[in-house]
């Protein structure tokens, strides 16, 4: 549904911080279903851990976040300018089900719960090979920047 090239377009995260590789479906407003490839060659594998290389949760949350940005950018028909900025307002909720590792598929699936006064508000569920991995409540906002 969307290939790295659009993604680079919407958003404005790039290596080592662009942690969607693939939009497979788009639901205008509604959901996304996205994904992240793990390779043992993510710069944070050299530390988290060197003896067992394991993904930290807070990048699967910002994964999640990632998707969710192109939800919301594509539900208000809108591409982010340099003067835009898409921050996390809030995670409720997050769990953390088993560890990620290099090899791994992460399936990020985003579903869009409320858009009120420029908060969005979206439930998120990661998944490797079927089994969830992660879960979490995600609020956003959009600010123009001066």
């Amino acid at each position: 549904m969307m290939d790295i090239h659009e993604i680079l377009k919407q958003l404005p995260h790039r290596y080592p911080f662009l942690l969607v590789d693939r939009v497979i479906e788009l639901e205008k407003g509604k959901r996304i279903q996205a994904l992240k490839n793990v390779t043992i060659n993510e710069p944070f594998f050299g530390g988290h851990f060197p003896h067992r290389p394991v993904m930290p949760g807070v990048l699967m949350l910002e994964a999640m976040a990632q998707a969710a940005a192109l939800l919301a950018f594509d539900a208000l028909d809108k591409t982010p300018d340099d003067n835009t900025v898409y921050y996390f307002a809030g995670i409720d909720g997050a769990r953390f089900k088993r560890p990620v590792e290099p090899g791994d598929q992460l399936i990020m699936d985003v579903t869009l719960d409320r858009m009120k006064s420029g908060i969005f508000k979206f439930t998120g569920v990661t998944r490797v090979a079927g089994d969830v991995v992660c879960e979490a409540q995600l609020m956003c906002t959009m600010r123009t920047i001066a």
